[in-house]
């Protein structure tokens, strides 16, 4: 482990193409942008799939431009002390106006009567006519007055139910992680399920806003269709890999499920009679990527510059006020007597603690002391060699 502080060049690579406003975040006089370092600072990154790839020791972080990291080995960056964040609620109006828009469309069978429509091409004069005699195989369905249901209300989630209760729709929903913020922000007309089944049995239209975990993997199969109401209308603007594809191939097939909108295409959605495929445009708008990658960029910078964590999906949030003072930052085990001996190394150099923060997660716990002391350059080195000594750190740095 080495020494870091505020003086020392960072180094930022990407792995995707980062909108240059984030970019723009980190000041070229603490940091440098190299896309070709083998062993940077921290890393931002899309939609690259980084499993495969090996993580240099020098690496501190890895930000998201986006939410979900099923694209990031979290697991294995948790080990060596590498924080990953994500930008949660940064794509969220993007996301919102793709579920309505295509909640609209599908509703109204747009899709169909323009693809319908446009093979119509060389019929000269004869198309006005044969618009008007082909059109009533494409009468749709209003939306108001139907019933939306809304599973998981976090940042995406409440925006879609909130805007749908403004388009005359009956809004149901289902989140019993619910955030005290999300649920001061969602609309009192949204009705409460108190099961997801009991959603599934009222629902019109059901939108799904939630991770990929263990537990949601394959949540809309043969067995949840069963409950559903006939020619439900679904729209997976999440992970592909919630609906069971053969389960929900046969129940297009057979008319439960009307319509499956997904922004998941592969080569199973494409053979499916009424799926909707989008090429994955929920969040790809100008505002959203410049959004996520400001919001990317300004989390990596802080963490780097001060060791505050805030929006990472592998440890605890903290901060403290970032007053120059040296800081020591140290991700650890969760175990006992960690503050005890982080303290007893700083006082063993007659140093006094300005202020600290300890935060847990899981087996893993961060810790931020700030040294009230102005620190001699000279004993960095022996107060950083004794603090990684301890046993149970994963990694430490002295800002």
């Amino acid at each position: 482990m080495s020494t870091t502080t505020l003086d020392k060049m960072k180094t930022i690579k990407t792995l995707n193409n980062i909108a240059e406003s984030g970019l723009n975040v980190f000041n070229k006089d603490n940091f440098t942008i190299d896309n070709d370092s083998e062993n940077p600072d921290a890393i931002v990154v899309r939609s690259f799939n980084m499993h495969s790839l090996e993580l240099g020791h020098n690496v501190k972080a890895i930000a998201r431009a986006g939410a979900g990291v099923n694209n990031i080995p979290v697991e294995k960056c948790t080990e060596q002390g590498i924080v990953v964040f994500n930008t949660p609620g940064a794509n969220a109006n993007a996301v919102k106006e793709m579920v309505l828009t295509t909640l609209m469309a599908s509703s109204r069978n747009l899709f169909d009567g323009i693809a319908w429509t446009k093979a119509l091409e060389g019929q000269g004069d004869q198309v006005p006519k044969l618009v008007e005699a082909g059109k009533k195989q494409f009468v749709g369905k209003e939306i108001k007055g139907k019933t939306l249901g809304v599973i998981g209300l976090g940042a995406i989630g409440a925006l879609v139910a909130n805007d749908a209760l403004d388009l005359d729709m009956d809004v149901i929903g289902f989140d019993p992680f619910i955030s005290v913020d999300t649920a001061w922000n969602l609309s009192r007309n949204v009705q409460r399920a108190m099961t997801i089944e009991q959603l599934f049995a009222n629902s019109d239209y059901i939108t799904v806003h939630v991770p990929l975990t263990d537990d949601t993997r394959g949540m809309f199969n043969q067995a949840t269709f069963s409950i559903m109401k006939s020619g439900v209308h679904i729209l997976n603007f999440s992970r592909g890999e919630l609906v069971n594809e053969t389960d929900m191939a046969a129940a297009l097939e057979g008319g439960k499920v009307g319509q499956y909108i997904t922004d998941f295409p592969n080569e199973n959605v494409l053979k499916m009679k009424n799926a909707i495929p989008i090429p994955h445009l929920g969040a790809s708008t100008q505002e959203s990527e410049e959004n996520c990658a400001i919001m990317a960029a300004r989390q990596v910078k802080n963490f780097l510059e001060t060791g505050n964590i805030k929006n990472s999906v592998n440890f605890p949030n903290a901060s403290i006020p970032y007053t120059g003072k040296k800081r020591v930052a140290v991700f650890h085990k969760n175990v006992p007597n960690m503050v005890g001996q982080l303290t007893l190394a700083i006082s063993s150099y007659n140093l006094n603690i300005a202020d600290m923060i300890n935060r847990s997660r899981g087996e893993y716990a961060y810790t931020m002391i700030d040294i009230d002391n102005k620190v001699n350059g000279d004993i960095i080195p022996g107060l950083q060699e004794k603090i990684d000594q301890i046993g149970g750190i994963v990694t430490a740095r002295i800002i």
